[in-house]
């Protein structure tokens, strides 16, 4: 099945299993980055996308259409991370990979500069490893996901201004565990 997240949504809504695929199929990988940086653990970022998609497909009806679908899956999956989170912490921090460290990376031309590009963002992704899971869950979106500050407000039904604050906060304790961890 073809179309655009909003005509695939109000399919899905209305029982279509093949528009609720379609779905699934344009959005795991997105998704499952997003629960990976939440909850720190490869297999656990699993359960969370899969635990996100169910409560997705049960909910699906009561996707209203005032965010784009976009946003209210990233809802979804953030509320299961968090969920998941308060079950049971992670216990291994984060491996960097794909896009990550394209985000975080230099270009850098010399094995040396490439070896100490990669220091930092293995720094960077431990100390954000280590926040609490309210100042995490806006880094990610925001810095790592590259959301605007209206989507990450309305994934996290906070106002843009809360979002601001909360991410300034984040800022500082993501810099005090990078101190930490030098």
């Amino acid at each position: 099945m073809t179309g655009d997240d909003q005509e695939l949504m109000a399919a899905a809504a209305g029982g279509d299993v093949a528009a609720f695929d379609a779905l699934v199929r344009r959005h795991t990988t997105k998704l499952y980055r997003v629960a990976l940086r939440i909850v720190g653990d490869p297999a656990d970022a699993e359960d969370v996308v899969q635990e996100a998609w169910v409560s997705a497909w049960r909910s699906m009806a009561g996707f209203r259409g005032e965010a784009a679908p976009t946003t209210w899956l990233y809802r979804v999956v953030t509320n299961a991370a968090l969920a998941h989170l308060r079950r049971r912490r992670p216990t291994v921090p984060l491996e960097p990979e794909g896009k990550v460290e394209s985000a975080l990376a230099d270009r850098s031309p010399t094995p040396e500069q490439a070896a100490l590009s990669r220091e930092k963002v293995d720094a960077v992704l431990r100390a954000i490893a280590l926040l609490e899971p309210s100042q995490r869950v806006p880094l990610v979106l925001r810095e790592l996901e590259g959301m605007s500050y209206e989507e990450v407000a309305s994934v996290l039904e906070v106002s843009v201004a809360a979002l601001r604050s909360r991410l300034h906060r984040a800022r500082v304790a993501l810099l005090a565990k990078l101190e930490e961890l030098r």
